[in-house]
């Protein structure tokens, strides 16, 4: 099946006063209409970034060095500005983190979700309205409760209230940015459910950047792991979680509670992601890894694949 978007060799760096930090280097994925990938990874590996790079919404210092972004084959790194917005919303939409408070505190959340609506043109303005209660329904909140202000609304509701307000233009690709941080544990299972049902019913496309790997399972398809802004392994989540091969991905899912054996220990990863102005030349993992050779050190690893559509970039895959 031809994917609905794939990356090819991706590069964003941000300019600094220390020289530029390489934050994200030639990163690849695709994805399928109906599937949902996790980018997983310690924070600042590059997660937020590259999904930011995908819309062309990086911040000032931000530039895109290299690569393609192919929508349905269309490059959208080659698009004037005026092109690509009709492809921001309407084709691709961000559920960005910290949406709990990205709502406009002074103006009633129907006005929010109808501005974006509004600002498209996807309706007449007679029938905004009714998208809008629409939406609000689709998400699980009562169309009444539209015309309240954000501060009416729990933590929960507010997200509900930004994910509709990504889908009022019936985009084909939903990226969501830790679309569960600062919610409780309930909270984040109705998100969770929310998120499923809607790629069910309207045969979304989902990314998500998260750090809760019990998400992932739960959630998606696929998985790319990040460190040091480049992908250390990508694959389906049965060969991820089954069959680690970088040792970044293997400690990650070690310092995840195992909840088949509750009993088991749980370990951290000594040491810090390295800084992305000061990169190491070789193997970026290099450093803390527990089963590193002397190639590791100078030689940056290929990437290769062990088993069909299960890629790794490591000297040593499965820590051989």
């Amino acid at each position: 099946m031809a994917p609905i978007l794939e990356v090819r060799r991706l590069s964003v760096d941000y300019l600094s006063e220390v020289g530029p930090l390489h934050a994200v280097d030639d990163l690849s994925f695709r994805l399928e209409k109906g599937r949902s990938l996790a980018l997983v990874g310690e924070s600042g590996c590059g997660k937020t970034t590259a999904m930011l790079a995908l819309l062309r919404l990086l911040p000032a210092a931000g530039r895109i060095i290299s690569g393609e972004v192919l929508y349905q084959g269309i490059d959208l790194m080659r698009l004037s500005e005026d092109k690509m917005n009709a492809y921001r919303w309407h084709r691709m939409a961000f559920v960005f983190q910290g949406a709990m408070n990205a709502l406009n505190p002074v103006r009633k959340v129907s006005e929010q979700i109808a501005e974006a609506i509004n600002k498209h043109k996807v309706l007449e303005r007679s029938g905004v309205r009714q998208r809008v209660n629409e939406l609000m329904e689709m998400v699980g909140i009562s169309a009444e409760r539209a015309d309240q202000y954000p501060h009416q609304y729990s933590g929960g509701m507010r997200q509900r209230a930004m994910i509709a307000m990504a889908l009022s233009c019936s985009p084909d690709i939903l990226i969501a940015d830790e679309p569960t941080t600062a919610l409780d544990v309930m909270v984040q299972a109705q998100i969770l459910q929310l998120l499923q049902s809607l790629q069910q019913q309207l045969g979304l496309a989902i990314i998500v950047v998260t750090h809760d790997l019990g998400m992932v399972a739960e959630l998606c398809d696929d998985v790319l792991v990040m460190y040091g802004g480049k992908m250390a392994e990508y694959g389906s989540v049965d060969a991820i979680y089954n069959c680690p091969a970088h040792p970044y991905t293997q400690r990650l899912l070690q310092a995840f509670p195992d909840v088949e054996n509750p009993q088991g220990t749980m370990s951290s990863i000594a040491g810090y992601p390295p800084p992305l102005n000061d990169l190491p030349p070789g193997c970026r993992f290099e450093p803390r890894c527990l089963s590193k050779a002397e190639v590791c050190q100078n030689q940056a690893p290929d990437t290769i694949e062990p088993e069909p559509g299960h890629f790794v970039a490591c000297h040593r895959p499965g820590g051989q």
